[in-house]
């Protein structure tokens, strides 16, 4: 037995499911791994809110028709969260926490008997308070239950057929704000217009840090080298510009997702030995 036939059959176990579902690889492997075992009584939900990112929700509706699974759309409250707004560290407990609220209660209205995510193995060496929330909620995550690390939930993607295997990771749009920043819809739908603006340069893996006026763009290793040329650099300020902020600063080293957890999860590991 395959270790994707392995998933198959513990999600089919459940008889039926929601699956929290961004349009990422990893609820999209979820998501095509439910449809598979579960057929009609799988259903894929996606939370729209101001910090979604402008596009991401056509790439989840041409996922979930790809795959073939049932999907509809539900509206999200974070920030009516006060703990979401002021943006603690455990800012994605409050986001994590309202999202599982409404989805469990649609599962309950609606007889579905689990709720699933798209949390792989390598999640958990980050700091993910998110987790905390789920687990609160009852959240099954086939992919981290199995060991199933990200390389392989795209080997495994690409294998089913999943349109978003190779796409990049998109996380919602208060993870551009440091920590103690408050979010507020205006400073998300600023940050959405920047990085907008960028992909229609032709860059695809970015983030627009929001530091009040100032805007840092982090880029992709392959794709630095044309924002850093002189031809290059004039249209990413411009970019950005258009977008509200009156300084903008571009990284000279590539981006690296997860870059604002990083001091603070290594402060964690030493304080833990």
């Amino acid at each position: 037995m395959t270790r994707i036939d392995q998933l198959e059959r513990r999600i089919g176990s459940l008889e039926s499911c929601v699956v929290a579902f961004s349009g990422g690889v990893d609820s999209s492997l979820v998501a095509a791994l439910a449809a598979r075992a579960l057929g009609e009584h799988a259903l894929a939900v996606t939370a729209v809110s101001p910090a979604l990112a402008t596009g991401e929700l056509d790439g989840a509706h041409a996922v979930a028709r790809t795959i073939g699974i049932r999907h509809e759309t539900i509206t999200t409250a974070e920030l009516a969260r006060e703990g979401y707004r002021r943006n603690d560290r455990d800012r994605c407990y409050h986001c994590k926490t309202e999202l599982y609220d409404r989805l469990s209660a649609l599962a309950a209205r609606r007889g579905y008997a689990a709720l699933l995510s798209g949390a792989n193995a390598d999640d958990v060496g980050d700091w993910r308070p998110g987790l905390r929330a789920a687990e609160e909620h009852g959240v099954i995550h086939p992919l981290l239950e199995a060991g199933v690390g990200k390389e392989e939930v795209r080997r495994f993607a690409r294998e089913l057929g999943v349109p978003s295997a190779e796409k990049p990771a998109s996380p919602c749009l208060a993870s551009r704000i440091p920590y103690g920043t408050a979010v507020d819809p205006a400073t998300l739908a600023q940050i959405d217009r920047a990085e907008v603006a960028l992909k229609r340069l032709g860059y695809r893996v970015l983030r627009v840090r929001h530091f009040g006026d100032l805007g840092r763009v982090e880029l992709a290793a392959d794709e630095l080298p044309r924002a850093l040329s002189p031809d290059g650099r004039d249209p990413v300020i411009a970019a950005v510009r258009s977008a509200g902020y009156a300084e903008v600063a571009i990284a000279e080293e590539p981006f690296r997702s997860g870059s604002l957890n990083a001091s603070f999860t290594k402060r964690l590991a030493v304080s833990n030995v």
